[in-house]
């Protein structure tokens, strides 16, 4: 019930924006329309709904589950077996034991597999918000909140890592699908906007807890947690390209263009999104 009200006083606010912005200039209603999302998050930030995903994902990494009846406190993240803290702003990044590159998700369901003998065609044909995947959702969820308001440091050492960088590169600019739309087409420019929300510019560092380093984020307007593996797939969709693989090269090579331009941005999450 706060939630609910909560979002009721968040409207109203949005609903007072909207009679300003009808006896103000053009400009002033487009500060007036900012400000007010502003106000909106703000309003929402204080029993964010994600908090529960997080909750559900440190359960879920302590747990004993799967085939081998074990849990992942052993999962290594890329800064040894069971450490969490620092791990998340360090991701993608090159793990030897699958010779390849891993984003956070990705690097989930190789433990998951590994260590508790799930299957991963489990979550990789899955659906959002179901079964495996959504645990796979929750526990990011975890793991990525350990490390809040720390600096995002991807390594680019080893050669696969610069490789999946230019090929991020590339795919972040590639124009397809029925609208012919790129990544680039909303992220490549500064001062753009869509739904009365400014769109980062993601080619350089965009700033603390923006584009990569807003996500894993609650979604309000569809009461979802999203991953930055869902939110590359939405803007897929959007662009009328096919649906990636949950957790493909291309989904993980844009993770690494993305946290690499995002260095020394502080991760924000669990943010909340419209």
């Amino acid at each position: 019930m706060r939630l609910k009200g909560r979002n009721s006083a968040a409207l109203a606010v949005a609903a007072a924006a909207t009679g300003l912005m009808a006896l103000a200039g053009p400009a002033q209603a487009q500060k007036t329309s900012i400000e007010a999302i502003e106000e909106y998050r703000e309003m929402l930030q204080d029993g964010n709904p994600a908090d529960l995903f997080e909750a559900k994902g440190e359960e879920l990494w302590s747990k004993k589950r799967g085939p081998k009846n074990a849990s992942l406190e052993q999962c290594d993240l890329g800064l040894g077996p069971g450490v969490v803290k620092g791990a998340f702003v360090q991701l993608p990044r090159y793990f030897a034991d699958t010779g390849k590159v891993q984003d956070l998700e990705s690097r989930l369901v190789t433990c998951m597999s590994t260590l508790q003998g799930i299957d991963p065609q489990d979550i990789i044909k899955g659906q959002w918000g179901k079964g495996e995947r959504a645990n796979t959702t929750a526990l990011a969820t975890w793991v990525a909140a350990q490390s809040k308001d720390m600096s995002f440091a991807l390594p680019q050492s080893h050669p696969q890592e610069r490789t999946m960088y230019q090929v991020g590169k590339r795919l972040f600019f590639m124009r397809g699908g029925a609208h012919d739309f790129a990544c680039a087409s909303c992220h490549g420019e500064e001062g753009k906007r869509i739904r009365l929300q400014d769109l980062p510019l993601l080619t350089k560092n965009p700033g603390d807890g923006v584009g990569f380093a807003a996500w894993p984020a609650y979604r309000v307007s569809n009461g979802q947690m999203w991953t930055m593996q869902h939110r590359l797939n939405d803007c897929y969709r959007q662009q009328r390209f096919p649906e990636p693989d949950f957790a493909s090269d291309v989904t993980v090579a844009l993770g690494v263009f993305l946290g690499v331009n995002a260095k020394g941005d502080k991760s924000a999450v669990p943010t909340i999104k419209r």
